[in-house]
Formats: structure tokens, C-alpha cells, sequence
């Protein structure tokens, strides 16, 4: 029997689009109580022990025996050696990537990352000062699957903010290291880097051991443990964000090649199980084609039995009556990557308020934003695209108010603070401006 990857079709014109559309969206964010338990109690060990409790929890789950905490510590040379011993292809694509990475998020600090002050009528100077995290750490997934191009979208931006320290951990089971991450790392400039993953990377992070430096901030996706303890150290650390399952979304005006729109949806289908892809188009005729490519080529893909479990769980094929609808449903769904595969796109990405990244164009396929493009592929996912941005060189940076008053300035500001300050009744507020009136 033939595989088969059959996504709801959906039409805004059925009375029972809005059910159907909610149930296809819904996701559960939930965390398994057993999970989160698991987790605080690695939290905790790894807080109370240190580098023996890392010891103890890469053995048993990455099944990688050290006597040392220096065992698991890369060195610089080892970083090197492993970009040395790349094929050159993959040297020049990993430095060509990087480039293009860093003169985005450069552009990127000059625009929204500078300091500025200004001076008002009476000479009090009002500013605000932009400084880099002291230190960093950078969790990149290393189980399933290993990620060069997640230690370029974390590094680099850290890199370029200003970060003195950029620490990087890893899981490596069994000891098996991808010489494309080392290499990654040695291109990106991360400063030390531990073959060590799960809750306890995180905790050896945020707490600090006699090995592993203590950070501000924890970036970089991971498994549902790494995501768990994320959560419960934010406030002892600053986190990026909680990931969820990968999704892309296109709007399509049936000029693109469906053959193209369906490989667009299996590259995040290809993810895993939960992976959502969603197509928006008006015109039915062109739905159905997009389903026959579907049906062609999904045999052909080494990871097809995830690709069509996450299109027929959790995919859709969306008939709306016109591109303007299209652009209405996609804000409402916030996607991580939004497709506007049409002849126009400028055209639509006026009405487009709510993505995580906004891919303009046929040409544009989401796969290129999440190697080479430039911007950052760690995107919000989950609806999040609401009210939360792309990773970026803003995530290793914060901001500090500059305040001077001068001495006609706090006569003005004085009597104004008096009034509040009373108001509130805080006293001591109140006298504090009031001694500097003349």
C-alpha cells in the first residue's frame, strides 16, 4: 500500500470553516507532568552538585563516559581541525552562510542597536545607553539530528552585539561529534564550547559549575526536557524563547509551480510529527494540483512517513474566496514562516501584520531563510509571531535610561515630582525634588 499525505481541504465558504480551522490549528503547549519533574529534579541535582551531577547525566543519557568535565570541553584547535577537514564545498558554503548571517544582524545593531541621547530646552540630557551581555550560552540540538545552521543564528547575532563570551553546549551520544557544528562554531567565534545537552546543559548554564561558567542568557531550540527547563530558569536567566513545532504557512495566487508550493510544505513537514504546513489560495483548481504534487513526490523523500503524518494530522489546504481573505487568515494564525508565493507579493505584504519571517517571491523557498538568506531562522512560533520577534542581535543587548538634570530642569521636573510624589504618598519622594527648588 502507497504512502499517502492527505491535508484537510478546507474552504472559507463551508458553514463549518471556523471548527474546522480552529481544530486544525489547535496545539497543545502543554508540558508533561512527568517531564517537568524529571526536569526540576535534574535542575536541582545540578545545582547542588555541579559538574559531577553534569558527569552523571551525560553518561546515562548520552551515553558518553568522561572522568572529567574536561573531557567534554572542545578545545579552539579541535574547533579548527574540524573546519580544516571539511570538503571544501562545505568550507566555502559554511563561510559564504556566515558572511551573509553577519552583515544582516551588522545592518541590524546600526539600525536598532546604538545609543542615543539628546538634550531638551533647559539642558537636561535624556538618553539611552545600549550594552552587550557579559556572557552567553548557546544550546544547540545535537540528538536526531545535528544543526550547523543553528550555531551560525546564535552565535553570530551575540557575536555582533558585543558578547565577550559566547558558550556553546552540544549533545554528542555516544561521543559522535558532527564535524559541520565544530566547524560552525569555529567560523562563528563561540568562545568555549561542552559536548553536553538536556536539562542539565541548561542547569549547568544557568547556575554555573566549577567548569562551566554561569551566563545572562540561554538561547537555542531544543527537545521537550531542554524546553522545559528553559521555562523554570528564566528569571535566574534571560531565555530567547519557548519553541514549539515548526510551521510554515503559503499564500499562493496559483502562479507559482506546484510542484514548488508542495516541497515548501514538506520542508517543514519534514521536521517532525507536529510540524505544521498550511496552504491559502484562491483558486480551487490550483489546490488540486498542489495535492497531485503532493501525491508525486512525497515517495521520493527520505523522511516521508514523518512528512505525510505531520500534512494528514495536522496540514490543510485552504480555498479562500481571494488573496486579500488569504492575507485576514494568515494574521490570525501568526505563522512562523509565511510564503507569499505570487506574482506580486509586494502587492499583499502590506497586509501582512503577524510572521515570524516573510519569505516575498516564488524564488524565495523558506529553506534559504533558514541557511543563508541572512536574517535569523530562530523565529516565534505558535501564534507567538504576535507579539514576539525573530532572534536577534537585540536578544544580546539591553538598554539602560540615561537621565541628567540640570539645575533649571529640576525646577521644573521638581515641582512636577512633588505633586505625584504627595499624591502617592511617598514623602521622602516628594522632599528629594523639593530640596533641589531654588
Amino acid at each position: 500500500m502507497s504512502l499517502l499525505a492527505t491535508p484537510a481541504r478546507l474552504s472559507t465558504a463551508s458553514s463549518t470553516f471556523e471548527a474546522d480551522f480552529k481544530a486544525r490549528l489547535h496545539w497543545s503547549a502543554e508540558t508533561d507532568a512527568g517531564i517537568e519533574q524529571r526536569v526540576a529534579d535534574i535542575l536541582r541535582d545540578v545545582q547542588t552538585r555541579g559538574d559531577a551531577a553534569v558527569l552523571d547525566y551525560t553518561a546515562r543519557f548520552d551515553g558518553l563516559q568522561a572522568s572529567a568535565m574536561a573531557e567534554l570541553e572542545l578545545t579552539q584547535a579541535e574547533l579548527k581541525v574540524a573546519f580544516d577537514a571539511l570538503p571544501a564545498v562545505q568550507r566555502e558554503a559554511l563561510q559564504a552562510a556566515a558572511a551573509r548571517v553577519r552583515s544582516y544582524h551588522e545592518a541590524q545593531r546600526k539600525a536598532s542597536g546604538e545609543s542615543w541621547s539628546y538634550r531638551d530646552e533647559d539642558g537636561t540630557l535624556l538618553g539611552q545607553k545600549v550594552t552587550p551581555l557579559d556572557r552567553v550560552g548557546i544550546y544547540v540540538p545535537g540528538g536526531k539530528a545535528a544543526y550547523p545552521s543553528s550555531v551560525l543564528m546564535n552565535a553570530i547575532p551575540a557575536h555582533v552585539a558585543g558578547v565577550d563570551e559566547i558558550i556553546m553546549v552540544v549533545p554528542t551520544p555516544k561521543g559522535e561529534k558532527n564535524a559541520l557544528v565544530l566547524a560552525a562554531a569555529y567560523v562563528a567565534g563561540v568562545t568555549r564550547a561542552f559536548t553536553i545537552g538536556g536539562a542539565q546543559a541548561v542547569a549547568a548554564l544557568a547556575y554555573g559549575t566549577a567548569t562551566i561558567p554561569k551566563v545572562d542568557k540561554i538561547t537555542g531550540p531544543g527537545n521537550a526536557y531542554v524546553a522545559a527547563a528553559k521555562r523554570r530558569v528564566f528569571g535566574t536567566v534571560g531565555i530567547d524563547m519557548i519553541a514549539g513545532p515548526s510551521e510554515i504557512l503559503v499564500l499562493a495566487d496559483g502562479s507559482t509551480p506546484p510542484d514548488w508550493v508542495a516541497m515548501d510544505l514538506f520542508s517543514q513537514a519534514e521536521h517532525d510529527e507536529l510540524a505544521q504546513s498550511i496552504l491559502l489560495c484562491p483558486d480551487a483548481a490550483y489546490i488540486d494540483q498542489v495535492q497531485m504534487s503532493i501525491n508525486r513526490l512525497l515517495p521520493e523523500m527520505p523522511r516521508r512517513e514523518i512528512i505525510a503524518k505531520s500534512l494528514t494530522d495536522r496540514g490543510a489546504l485552504i480555498l479562500t474566496r481571494s488573496m486579500e481573505e488569504a492575507c485576514a487568515i494568515s494574521n490570525r494564525i501568526a505563522p512562523e514562516h509565511l510564503e507569499v508565493s505570487s506574482r506580486d507579493p509586494h502587492r499583499w505584504e502590506p497586509l501582512l501584520k503577524h510572521a515570524g519571517a516573510i519569505f516575498l517571491g516564488a524564488y524565495t523557498s523558506e529553506s534559504l531563510g533558514d541557511y543563508c538568506a541572512g536574517p535569523n531562522h530562530v523565529l516565534p512560533t505558535s501564534g507567538t509571531a504576535r507579539f514576539s520577534s525573530p532572534l536577534g542581535v537585540y536578544d544580546f543587548q539591553k538598554r539602560s535610561s540615561l537621565i541628567e538634570v540640570s539645575e533649571a530642569g529640576a525646577q521644573t521636573l521638581g515641582q512636577i515630582a512633588s505633586v505625584l510624589a504627595h499624591g502617592e504618598g511617598l514623602q521622602a519622594h516628594a522632599r528629594a525634588a523639593e530640596m533641589r527648588l531654588r
